[in-house]
């Protein structure tokens, strides 16, 4: 008799603990949401963002990215990156407000830089085929007749416009083959300074060019390794004709 009284204290002990306690707890776990938006289509490199493309959605407080953009106000209008894809979430580093596609680089060209193309001897010097608009990258040249090796420090940061394919497709128009393959790039477009083109037509004769990709992510902050660039090369300028 005992015992199945200290039972039921035990249980109805247990049954306290589990309303007032894990309950609650478990309650809240459930409860601990947030309304989100996200893609519901796919979208390439350059691509403006329509609210069409977006959907909202409840998720999990604790799984969202740090960072993560809740209000379509703050997406719709902006061009992606890169290429996004659906159920992606929206962050400030994923969004630019310029396009970026080849074409939209060309028509802002304003005689103060000026777009250049230079030959992608092998897959390896052109990043694998995974070079992308907007990407920041250094130049490695390789002089044929010694062998020497260096990046230039007029080639040290530069943006890539674009790459193009043998049959003239630029890589925001490149499109999937019938057997899932794409047609990779034999040329890398970048924008330059004078200065850097000439460099680069010198180099195009005479050394073998390969690009090692220094930054890829939102415009500021490559916009700051573009600028230390034009700084080095406005000094460097400067002390030459001194």
């Amino acid at each position: 008799m005992k015992n199945r009284t200290v039972i039921g204290i035990i249980c109805m002990l247990l049954a306290v603990a589990v309303t007032f306690g894990v309950a609650p707890m478990v309650n809240r776990m459930m409860g601990d949401t947030t309304t989100v938006i996200r893609l519901s289509a796919d979208i390439r490199q350059g691509a403006q963002i329509t609210a069409e493309q977006i959907e909202t959605v409840e998720v999990k407080t604790d799984t969202l990215p740090i960072g993560v953009i809740t209000q379509k106000i703050e997406v719709i209008g902006k061009y992606a990156v890169s290429s996004l894809y659906a159920g992606d979430y929206f962050t400030a580093s994923k969004l630019t407000d310029q396009a970026n596609t080849a074409e939209d680089v060309f028509a802002s060209l304003d005689g103060s830089k000026v777009a250049v193309s230079i030959t992608i001897d092998t897959f390896a010097a052109g990043l694998s085929g995974k070079l992308q608009n907007g990407d920041v990258i250094s130049i490695i040249v390789t002089n044929k007749d010694s062998g020497s090796v260096a990046i230039p420090a007029e080639l040290k940061y530069i943006k890539v416009i674009t790459t193009t394919t043998a049959g003239g497709i630029d890589k925001d128009s490149v499109v999937k083959n019938e057997d899932g393959s794409y047609d990779l790039p034999s040329t890398v477009t970048v924008l330059a300074s004078t200065e850097q083109a000439k460099l680069l037509a010198k180099y195009e004769e005479s050394s073998a060019m390969q690009t090692a990709l220094v930054y890829r992510g939102d415009s500021s902050t490559a916009q700051q390794f573009l600028d230390e660039q034009d700084e080095y090369l406005k000094t460097a300028g400067g002390a030459a004709n001194e």
